[in-house]
């Protein structure tokens, strides 16, 4: 089976969901809601002009279930087994799929199980972050298979570059080594405004202005073959969870990822939203109650925003104010006893003011769910979510349908991650407009065997 090439494909561009008319593989319709309500519908959801929809849904839909026989499948797509068999058969051909072994126990004969090939195909996400480039190889059932970290005291342009050259060179040497695999794209995951808030962290004064002028979709060493994805890092933290993680239990939740700066990723319907800006919950700015940390510069506003309080930067100064110097917080595992006040200190103080977030989101947002993650150890991770938990539940809040609040799963890995997912979920999902930045300028191939011919 040859390597997958996207030659003329058109695809060294970033993508914006917000806005554009979602294409379901040959039929237009305004919304995607509207090509769902014509797949469940059952008209013309065998026809030739929804087949390569169906094809990218069932595909998806093993994604989700893990494993699944083709009876699964056509419940799940609400298709006649017969379409779901010929399409599974297809996907099989392709190297999309394989069998995995038989369900027993059942009503007739056993079925066939059947789950993503992950051997093949794979991509690279790249999380630019203000303390450090984390970069990840990832396989397409959404394992990672090698991961690397390169760190800086700030992100400098050049430091960027050299990590993450260093990073996919290494990655493409690798996938060169196994038979018939390819790496299908790279996902480039970055905070917005990344040399901002700059007097807060030590930063040069050019920062800023250096990020510029830079173009994320041709800064790094890639082939030009290959498609690049960008977007921001918290949300791309939110899709890692809906792809690979609480997904499987939420289909609409907030994303709350506590990292140098706190950041947001919306999800709704199952799927991550953007916005028409690509700024949608950006809860950096949200207005809550002045800190009541000693660390914490005093002034007369009434508010404060999140970005102050539930952010590592301020856990860092807060430490430092208390004779803790730290640089990265994993320093905190083991945790040095004279670290134990100041950090818990901080905790509860970021719990309230998550605690506030939580009710402005849920009073405009209905959603399921909170998932908060962060980049600390897991130990005190558990231990902030269990005080955001305990804050909220005692806030007593009326007029709003309290969501549950759960753990994230992925911590640090979460950005690059969902990074490396974007690729998959824009050439292999059932709508190729979702979450990028910038205009849709794909020229994808009908049917998923076109990726695995030639």
């Amino acid at each position: 089976m040859a390597k997958i090439d996207f030659a003329g494909s058109g695809m060294r561009s970033s993508f914006h969901s917000e806005g554009l008319t979602q294409r379901c593989f040959g039929t237009a319709f305004a919304t995607e809601a509207e090509a769902r309500r014509v797949l469940l519908s059952g008209k013309g959801s065998n026809s030739i002009k929804l087949r390569h929809y169906n094809e990218r849904f069932v595909l998806d839909a093993v994604r989700r279930m893990k494993e699944a026989s083709k009876s699964d499948l056509a419940r799940a797509a609400n298709l006649t087994p017969a379409a779901v068999a010929d399409i599974v058969d297809g996907l099989e051909a392709s190297g999309f799929v394989k069998q995995i072994g038989k369900r027993f126990g059942q009503r007739g004969s056993p079925s066939i199980l059947y789950r993503l090939t992950p051997e093949r195909i794979y991509s690279v996400g790249i999380k630019i972050g203000r303390r450090a480039l984390e970069a990840v190889l990832v396989d397409f059932a959404g394992e990672i298979r090698s991961r690397e970290t390169h760190e800086y005291r700030y992100p400098a342009a050049d430091m960027v570059l050299r990590g993450g050259n260093t990073a996919l060179a290494n990655f493409r040497k690798l996938v060169n080594s196994l038979d018939e695999a390819s790496i299908v794209g790279v996902g480039i995951a970055s905070p917005y405004f990344l040399g901002d808030w700059g007097d807060e962290l030590g930063f040069p004064e050019d920062i800023g202005g250096s990020w510029a002028a830079v173009d994320l979709e041709r800064f790094f060493d890639i082939d030009p073959k290959t498609p690049v994805f960008v977007e921001n890092d918290a949300t791309s933290a939110a899709l890692a969870e809906l792809a690979q993680g609480i997904g499987s239990r939420y289909r609409d939740f907030m994303h709350v990822s506590i990292d140098t700066f706190v950041g947001g990723g919306l999800v709704q319907g199952g799927k991550v939203h953007t916005g028409p800006h690509g700024n949608s919950a950006a809860l950096g700015p949200l207005p809550v109650s002045p800190s009541k940390l000693s660390s914490a510069s005093r002034s007369s506003a009434k508010y404060q925003s999140l970005l102050h309080r539930a952010s590592i930067y301020v856990l860092v100064n807060h430490l430092k104010a208390h004779g803790i110097d730290i640089n990265r917080v994993r320093e905190l595992d083991p945790l040095p006893a004279a670290a134990r006040e100041p950090l818990f200190e901080w905790m509860d103080d970021c719990a309230e003011a998550l605690a506030e977030a939580v009710i402005a989101i849920t009073s405009i947002i209905d959603i399921e769910a909170i998932v908060l993650d962060s980049i600390l150890p897991r130990s005190i991770h558990q231990d902030l979510l269990a005080r955001v938990q305990a804050q909220f539940g005692s806030a007593n809040a009326v007029g709003i349908i309290a969501p549950d609040i759960v753990s994230g799963q992925f911590g640090p890995e979460a950005s690059p991650l969902g990074a490396a997912l974007l690729p998959f979920s824009v050439l292999f999902g059932p709508d190729s407009g979702v979450l990028m930045i910038g205009k849709d300028r794909t020229k994808l191939p009908g049917s998923l065997a076109t990726f695995a011919a030639g």
